[in-house]
């Protein structure tokens, strides 16, 4: 026989009427078994039962609103527990309610007389939802502290995704790498890595710590090597990229700079440069803890010789389109369509993005360059920097150390200075 559960009005009408279909078309003896069932199911007297069989199921209006069942003392009790637990849903404050009163009134943080208690125990939770909202009503200020404040600059940097389909080049996407190890305690080297859209063209600087200081001298460092205008930066929404001292930067030194940002919490909105994160930052630093000067100066030489291998060497495959099929079950999928395999400077010369004589200065450079020697050399730093010991905690690391300019030149905005790329620097 089915028992009695507890039901809210809506579900016992719900249910009722569902009944009532079978009682209207059923004989006496039916009936009568129904009026059983239901009378176990929702609790309900047999002649209330009957009247409503016969009946309309629709509820009506009420005519009189009944008065509060709760007093003024139950709001004062709730205020006191909800600001106890950090002001909590009420899904979780309702079933804690008669405990915590209890435990409070031992430490002398309020009263709690048997009959609270026993309202405690009986409130429902829209009642105490109804309460809440009363009571931050009186007080708008009660609610929870957030974690941090929001970036007031990010909010005047519009969001948006670089097309996957971009032709002109100087759309770069900005990252960071984290080369914390296991804990992200203290200070330790971050790589800044700028990708272009279209050609594919990557460039890396190593700074350590994220100050602004470092984070402008690394802008600087990239402005003055990479070889096209750049029209637009996409970083995520690192507060290392969006502060307002590399804003005001960014603003002064290149005026026509379009700046963007990724959308909060969708990584793959930067999903070129994320890409190029593993490939070529992780492939050959992996995830090891770089904290120190003699780490940063040599991951810069790293990214020096990567930078050549990469652009004028690696070749590099560009979505060309894409092709959305649906079966005959409805499941959709992609085909993707890749072009021929380019190098990036490959890719940039196509273009007229190039000035002529940044291009023969390149090509120059390839020309003299031996590949599978650069490689080897490469690899060698790589074994050199793993090795490097790391920062003891009586070591302070000098910051200005690692710079391309010196900190007076630094102050004021200047002319970016011309980084020589020397191959044949010598591995330590």
């Amino acid at each position: 026989m089915p028992t009695q559960i507890k039901m809210t009005l809506n579900q016992r009408r719900k249910y009722l009427k569902i009944m009532q279909v079978r009682y209207l078309t059923s004989d006496r003896k039916e009936r009568m078994a129904l009026l059983n069932e239901m009378q176990e199911v929702t609790g309900c007297h047999r002649k209330s039962l009957i009247r409503l069989m016969n009946g309309d199921l629709k509820r009506k209006p009420r005519v009189k609103q009944r008065g509060p069942t709760y007093g003024h003392e139950v709001d004062d009790a709730i205020r006191v527990i909800w600001e106890t637990l950090d002001y909590i849903c009420a899904e979780r404050l309702t079933p804690t309610l008669p405990w915590m009163a209890r435990h409070l009134a031992d430490h002398d943080e309020m009263s709690a007389p048997p009959d609270l208690i026993e309202k405690l125990e009986r409130i429902s939770v829209p009642t105490v939802q109804r309460s809440i909202r009363r009571i931050h009503q009186d007080n708008p200020q009660l609610h929870r502290k957030p974690a941090r404040l929001p970036n007031q600059v990010s909010r005047g940097i519009p969001m948006k995704v670089i097309p996957w389909n971009e032709r002109e080049p100087g759309h770069l996407e900005l990252d960071s790498v984290h080369h914390c190890g296991l804990t992200t305690s203290g200070e330790y080297v971050l790589t800044i890595q700028f990708l272009d859209v279209t050609t594919g063209w990557s460039e890396r600087v190593a700074v350590l710590g994220r100050s602004y200081r470092v984070m402008e001298d690394a802008f600087r460092r990239v402005f003055a090597r990479i070889p096209f205008p750049i029209l637009e930066l996409h970083p995520d929404n690192g507060s290392e990229f969006l502060n307002f001292q590399l804003v005001r930067f960014l603003k002064q030194t290149s005026p026509d700079l379009f700046l963007s940002r990724s959308r909060p919490r969708h990584s793959n909105d930067n999903r070129f440069v994320e890409q190029k994160n593993n490939t070529l930052v992780r492939h050959f630093l992996g995830h090891e803890r770089f904290d120190t000067v003699a780490h940063t100066l040599a991951i810069n030489r790293l990214y020096d010789k990567l930078w050549l291998y990469y652009n004028l060497f690696q070749p590099v495959m560009r979505l060309k389109d894409k092709t959305y099929l649906t079966d005959q079950n409805g499941a959709s999928r992609v085909i993707r369509h890749f072009d021929t395999a380019m190098t990036p400077f490959d890719r940039l010369c196509a273009t007229s993005a190039i000035p002529q004589d940044r291009r023969q200065q390149l090509e120059r450079l390839q020309t003299q360059t031996n590949p599978r020697q650069l490689r080897n050399e490469i690899w060698k730093l790589v074994d050199y920097i793993v090795d490097l010991p790391k920062a003891t905690p009586d070591q302070t690391e000098d910051i200005f150390l690692t710079l391309t300019q010196s900190p007076s030149s630094q102050k004021g905005v200047g002319t970016p200075v011309t980084l020589s790329f020397d191959r044949t620097t010598p591995v330590r």
